[in-house]
């Protein structure tokens, strides 16, 4: 991997946790202690941060340092298997509390 390629990554995980939050870039500057203008080079590949800088973003977003560095298309395969793992869920409880209200309102 070239390093092109991982400020890219960097940058769209940088703007994905902090769109979650609905966070403008002057509001994450701020809580990161760094300027807008530094944020948005970073955000835009132009500019690298320090790994204190990285340290304080993960904080802020209450994630690993290494998840600012997944790749977009591995970050969704992990969301999707969350989401299929979680309806999956969803559709055994309920199958279970219809079963239980079957059995007590139609037999």
């Amino acid at each position: 991997m070239e390093e092109k390629e991982l400020r890219k990554i960097l940058s769209a995980n940088i703007k994905h946790y902090r769109g979650l939050r609905g966070w403008s870039q002057v509001v994450l500057a701020e809580k990161i202690d760094i300027s807008t203008n530094f944020l948005a080079d970073v955000e835009t590949g132009k500019s690298w941060v320090s790994s204190q800088t990285l340290v304080k973003m993960a904080n802020i977003f209450d994630i690993n340092v290494y998840e600012l560095f997944i790749p977009e298309e591995n970050f969704y395969d992990e969301s999707n298997t969350v989401m299929r793992r979680f309806a999956n869920d969803l559709r055994v409880t309920f199958e279970k509390s219809w079963e239980k209200v079957s059995k007590k309102y139609f037999a």
